[in-house]
């Protein structure tokens, strides 16, 4: 057995709800942010990985945004915070790497916080162009094909 599981989880499900808790929590809570119903709504069409540990817990998700035939964007990537630094991260982007490429993709691209960017680096992605901000705070954009 192994010590977890990487699965697709579907958009209104209450797999998604935990998800999104998950979410709010490592990204949007630390910013003094909610999540805007009317964008979440847009998520239906997506693809959504999650991240379970051993004993039945999402502690980790990810979102794949199609962008063209050829190309996905990854987003929302969130690590419980009592598990961050455990590999769970670099887990989930290897699945979602070769979920998108089973899907066709040949690309994915991702908008990085600045304080990721070494992260996203260590496993192959490259910066594009300069820093910018988004959600209030650094970013750099990046991709791997």
């Amino acid at each position: 057995m192994t010590d977890y599981q990487i699965l697709r989880i579907e958009f209104g499900t209450p797999e998604y709800d935990e998800a999104v808790a998950l979410r709010y929590d490592i990204l949007r809570k630390p910013l003094g942010m909610q999540y805007n119903p009317e964008d979440l709504a847009k998520e239906y069409d997506q693809y959504h990985l999650a991240y379970y540990d051993r004993s039945g817990r999402m502690v980790g998700y990810l979102n794949l945004t199609p962008i063209s035939d050829h190309e996905v964007k990854m987003r929302q990537v969130a690590v419980a915070a009592d598990v961050q630094g455990k590999g769970i991260g670099s887990t989930l982007v290897a699945a979602s790497e070769a979920f998108a490429t089973e899907h066709g993709f040949q690309k994915i691209t991702l908008h990085a916080r600045e304080t990721a960017v070494h992260f996203y680096e260590r496993i192959g992605y490259q910066t594009i162009g300069e820093r910018f901000e988004e959600v209030g705070i650094p970013h750099f954009k990046m991709e791997k094909s």
